[in-house]
């Protein structure tokens, strides 16, 4: 299926031209839409290609041996996936489809022809995976400081902006496609204890939350608990490279 992906997470970083936005439009294979549930990419298998997520949340999640697995990134559209396993022999992780989701494979080599001929957009891609590091990089770093209404506060506050980003967000409201067990997951902590948490924020007047409806009433509030550093990004870097020729337009 023909479908345009989200360029907000490129254009994050400084402009790019018409002609730039068509080359990343037309990087990928044609468009697959995967089932709630479905396996995207497998851990383990030959790593060939990552993935750019057009429509839906997914999943990134590594097993274990005890056959359970770690939840460890909530992807949204615009987000490129497996870009870590670009490193590897065999990917690893495993992706899977939280909703129904749209997404287009991204053969290494087709990435590579980026490298070699459009090292503008190249620098955009390298920025952008570096950002997403960070964040990993704060999210660890919560996890061992940081109490459990404070991740759970985080992870609200980042899902809630970069879902606004997309414009699924509205008067402070987003809806939150995944089961407490999944948030439980990702934040480190069990299903009962972030219902306990849950009920907390609202109480504190922080969040409000209807079935699957999430309010933040102060952003303020919830950022102070949050207790995530501010981060400004680097728009526009002197080092970034010249436009490729006839990408002006």
């Amino acid at each position: 299926m023909s479908a345009l992906y989200p360029t907000h997470r490129l254009i994050e970083f400084g402009d790019l031209s018409p002609a730039e936005l068509d080359v990343i439009n037309a990087l990928g294979k044609e468009a697959k839409v995967y089932p709630r549930g479905a396996v995207i990419s497998r851990e383990g298998a030959p790593s060939e290609s990552y993935y750019r997520l057009v429509e839906g949340w997914a999943g990134s999640a590594i097993g274990h041996a005890n056959g359970s697995r770690q939840i460890l990134k909530v992807h949204l559209p615009g987000d490129a996936m497996g870009t870590p396993s670009m490193s590897l022999t065999h990917t690893a992780d495993t992706l899977f489809a939280i909703t129904p989701v749209v997404a287009s494979e991204i053969p290494y080599e087709r990435f590579g022809d980026i490298i070699s001929q459009h090292p503008r957009l190249a620098a955009h891609f390298l920025l952008s995976v570096q950002r997403e590091r960070v964040a990993l990089m704060d999210r660890l770093a919560s996890l061992g400081r940081t109490s459990a209404q404070s991740r759970l506060a985080a992870f609200i506050l980042d899902l809630s902006e970069r879902l606004d980003l997309i414009g699924k967000v509205h008067d402070g409201t987003f809806e939150m496609m995944l089961t407490q067990e999944q948030i439980a997951d990702v934040v480190g902590l069990t299903s009962i204890h972030v219902n306990r948490m849950l009920r907390e924020l609202q109480d504190r007047k922080l969040v409000f939350r209807d079935r699957q409806h999430y309010t933040i009433l102060t952003r303020a509030g919830l950022r102070e608990l949050a207790d995530q550093p501010m981060r400004a990004l680097n728009r526009n870097a002197k080092w970034l490279p010249q436009r490729s020729a006839g990408m002006d337009n």
